[in-house]
Order: C-alpha cells, then sequence, then structure tokens
C-alpha cells in the first residue's frame, strides 16, 4: 500500500473508531435543572423587597433573566402546575381543583419533562412538581405523572413528623390553609426541604455526563411554616409591620373577588405579624435549599451547560385588600417569579414585559433544541432573553373558581403592560379594573367610572380572546 493511501486508511479508521462524522465535536446537549417553590410571591432581594434576605436566588437571577412580570394561569397549586406542565391553559386541562389528575382530562399529553425524556434526557423528580397537598401528602406521590420520569423521589423530614406541635392562630383551618407556624430546633439538613436538596444533589452526582433534566421541588414557604431558628431570628418581629387596615380599600371589590373572609381572617396585628415573620422565615431557609443546589450545580463542573429555571406556581398575599394566600385574581397573587438562566444567554438582566407561565414549556424546548408540540399555548421567551426590552405585544391570562357544582362560576383576568381588567361570572358578579401606571397596588377600582368606558370595552374584548381561540381549534 502506498504511503499516501495508508495515511487515507488510517484515517478513515480513525473516524469509524470516534463514532459519526463529527461526534466527537459535537456540542453536549444542555441539561435542565429546573427548580419550584411552593406558594411564594416575589418578596425576594432580587424582585427589590426591602427585608427578605434571598441571596441565592439573588446570585441565580444576577447570572441570567429575571422576569419582572410574571403570571400563573390559576392561583392554585395543582390547575397553575398543570398548565406549566402541560402547556394548556386550565380551561384546556379542565383542571380547577386538587383532587382530578390532568390524565383523566388530557390523558395523551406530552409533559414538559416527557417531552425531554423522550429525546433521551434522563428526567427525574425529587419534591413537589405536579400537585400533591402539603403537608398532609408529603412523603407520598400525590398527582405525580409517572410517564414524566426516570425516576421520582418524595422525601419526609421533621417538619412532617412533627405536626402537632405546629402553633395554628387559624384553628378551624386544615393547616394547608392556616396561618401555622413552627421555630424549628433541627437542623436544615433534617427538614423535608434540605433532604429535597440533599435526593437532588446526589442525582446530579450520579447523572453529571449524561444531560438531564432535573425537577427539584421544594415545599416551602407553604404553610405551615417550619424552618429552623436561625431563619426566625432573621427576622426581629419589632421591624415587620401589620398589614393595613383594608375597609377602605374593599368599598369597591365585588365580594367574589374576596378569598379571605372576613378579612385577614379577624386576626388581630401580633397574629399577623407573627405570620409575616414565619413566612418570610420559610423564604429564607428554601433560598438557603435552593444554594445548596447551585453550589453543586458550579462544584461538578456543570453550570456552564444546564439551563436553570426557578419559579413558584403562584403568588401569595400577606394582607393586601385583607387577603391571604392565593385563590384571587389581584396583582399578588397572579403574579410570580420566573427567573431563567441558559448557556449563551445575557447574564444580570431584567425584562418587564408581560409574559405567562405558559411561555416556560416552549422557551426550554427553544433553548435545548427540541420540537415543540403543537398543542403548547405560550410563545419562547428566547428573544427577551436576547433582548429584555424586545417588543412583545401579548397579554397575561389569569382565572380562579369559585363554589362547587351548579352553583360554581369563574373569574378571570387580563393584564396588560397598564391595566389589569377581571370579570366574574362574566361580568354578573361583579367587574374590576385597575390602572398599574398610577396604582399599583390596586386600590381603586375604576371598572363603572365612565371616563374608563372604552378602556373597559376593549379589555373586555382581550379578555374573551383565548376563549375564541379555543372554539376555532375545536371547530
Amino acid at each position: 500500500m502506498r504511503t499516501g493511501n495508508r495515511a487515507l486508511f488510517v484515517a478513515a479508521l480513525a473516524l469509524l473508531a470516534a463514532g459519526p462524522l463529527g461526534a466527537q465535536n459535537a456540542p453536549r446537549r444542555p441539561n435542565v435543572l429546573f427548580i419550584s417553590a411552593d406558594d411564594l410571591n416575589n418578596d425576594l432581594g432580587t424582585y427589590g423587597h426591602p427585608m427578605v434576605q434571598s441571596p441565592n436566588l439573588d446570585r441565580l437571577a444576577a447570572r441570567g433573566t429575571r422576569f419582572d412580570r410574571a403570571y400563573n394561569q390559576f392561583p392554585l397549586c395543582s390547575p397553575s402546575r398543570t398548565s406549566l406542565m402541560t402547556g394548556l391553559r386550565p380551561d384546556r386541562t379542565r383542571i380547577f381543583d386538587l383532587q382530578t389528575h390532568f390524565r383523566e382530562t388530557v390523558p395523551d399529553v406530552v409533559t414538559l419533562p416527557q417531552l425531554f425524556k423522550k429525546n433521551g434526557y434522563f428526567a427525574a423528580r425529587v419534591g413537589k412538581i405536579y400537585h400533591y397537598g402539603v403537608p398532609g401528602q408529603i412523603g407520598t406521590p400525590g398527582l405525580d405523572d409517572p410517564a414524566s420520569w426516570d425516576v421520582a423521589l418524595n422525601p419526609i423530614g421533621r417538619d412532617k413528623d412533627r405536626e402537632e406541635t405546629i402553633t395554628n392562630v387559624t384553628p378551624t383551618r386544615q393547616l394547608g390553609s392556616a396561618l401555622s407556624w413552627r421555630i424549628d430546633p433541627g437542623t436544615d439538613e433534617e427538614q423535608t426541604d434540605g433532604k429535597v436538596a440533599t435526593e437532588a444533589i446526589r442525582l446530579l452526582e450520579q447523572n453529571r455526563d449524561r444531560p438531564f433534566f432535573l425537577a427539584v421541588g421544594f415545599y416551602r414557604p407553604h404553610t405551615p411554616y417550619v424552618a429552623p431558628k436561625k431563619y426566625f431570628d432573621m427576622y426581629p418581629l419589632e421591624r415587620i409591620a401589620a398589614p393595613a387596615d383594608p375597609t377602605a380599600d374593599l368599598k369597591d371589590i365585588p365580594e367574589a373577588a374576596l378569598f379571605t373572609k372576613p378579612a385577614n381572617w379577624g386576626l388581630g396585628a401580633d397574629q399577623l405579624r407573627r405570620s409575616i415573620q414565619a413566612y418570610y422565615a420559610t423564604i429564607s431557609f428554601m433560598d438557603a435549599q435552593v444554594g445548596r443546589v447551585l453550589d453543586a450545580l458550579d462544584r461538578l463542573g456543570l453550570a456552564e451547560n444546564t439551563i436553570v429555571v426557578f419559579w413558584s406556581d403562584h403568588g401569595y398575599h400577606l394582607g393586601q385588600h385583607g387577603q391571604w394566600m392565593k385563590q384571587s385574581l389581584f396583582e399578588g397573587s397572579a403574579r410570580s417569579p420566573l427567573i431563567i438562566t441558559a448557556p449563551g444567554q445575557r447574564a444580570g438582566q431584567a425584562t418587564s414585559r408581560i409574559v405567562e407561565f405558559l411561555d416556560i414549556y416552549p422557551t426550554l424546548a427553544d433553548l435545548a433544541g427540541l420540537p415543540a408540540p403543537r398543542h403548547l399555548e405560550g410563545r419562547s421567551l428566547r428573544p427577551l432573553m436576547r433582548s429584555p426590552r424586545a417588543a412583545w405585544p401579548h397579554a397575561a391570562y389569569t382565572q380562579v373558581r369559585r363554589g362547587s357544582g351548579e352553583g360554581a362560576f369563574t373569574g378571570r383576568s387580563v393584564r396588560t403592560d397598564r391595566w389589569r381588567y377581571t370579570e366574574w361570572d362574566d361580568g354578573k358578579k361583579g367587574v374590576e379594573l385597575y390602572d398599574h401606571a398610577k396604582d399599583p397596588g390596586e386600590i381603586t377600582n375604576l371598572a363603572t367610572d365612565p371616563a374608563h368606558a372604552k378602556t373597559v370595552a376593549e379589555l373586555k374584548r382581550l379578555l374573551t380572546a383565548p376563549l375564541a381561540r379555543r372554539a376555532a381549534t375545536e371547530e
């Protein structure tokens, strides 16, 4: 064999040994670290809160894009999580409660982690991603979706084991929907969220050499607000103000808009302040567990090739309008935190464009280069990650249900750059209009003001647009 031919033959053998042409130089597909918190509002340092300490979420935001006006589609755990994970609006999933599984209503839908799993990713869940009740179902699968995961883990810690020691200042309400807390003498690692972080780190270590979609679902700050004492010490009670008296505010708000009745559940200022203190303590505790996972991502050399998403299923009231928790269509319930970092994307930026949690699914498919299913109702946020001030002429839609059985009705709200417009039972049980340019606290309802009749008419048409699109697709 001639020298030149021999060289070509050796080169060909080398290519065959290396695998498909260019495989050695092909970039590895990006990993996804998908982190959620339960019942977390935007009271975080990175969102400008003057008191709450959230250093780890703050540093995550410094690595990527913070979405300042991101909105969930239904401010209740299961409907919100189902919508995000399927990419469908609640009217399409028909999930409006905490009991029905979406496989009963949309049995063949391909979920977000299932898309990655179908494309060769290792898909794993630790903790709460789909719904299950807190604290009652901690340690169980709850309404999990086995088709979404290769591995699913349900840690349980001392916060669940010692419920008898919890203080509940609303004793007629179950712990999962009560103002209740415990200053725990244990360590971070003994809590359920501490165990979630530990298991997530173990999965990162075990699967560092293959593409993964790892969903890490923390339980706090969902009530009961349980955290080690050091986190309560971060928020001296004397620094926490009681919520403002809502009496004047409530005069122009429809009865259907209110979840908490009576206002503040009739509690006194001291009980309300202690509830806020406990909520803030659990935020900082949860943030510390996020930090442990992010530290592991850095230590293992995975951060540069991993998309990281942080979100919470919905917002949370702490006495605004006399309301607590979720299940309202006010800004504090409909708006939620969202942070995304991705390889090759700009860092340390924020966008004020109106986005929806429906947008998370198509965004991750886009960033990972995966074909997005045709059923998705959101849109990729990648243009805003490239340019936070890019044109984005889109509104956000949030809905909630009131009552049950034949007496049930829906509240629907649309949020634009300037306005929030809400109808209860198609307007029969009340209408609300708030001007966020002048009234970010949504104190003055302008819906019946003749000066805003044109705005109401325009927003009414916009509010019904998703229903019209759905009807068109079903014909």
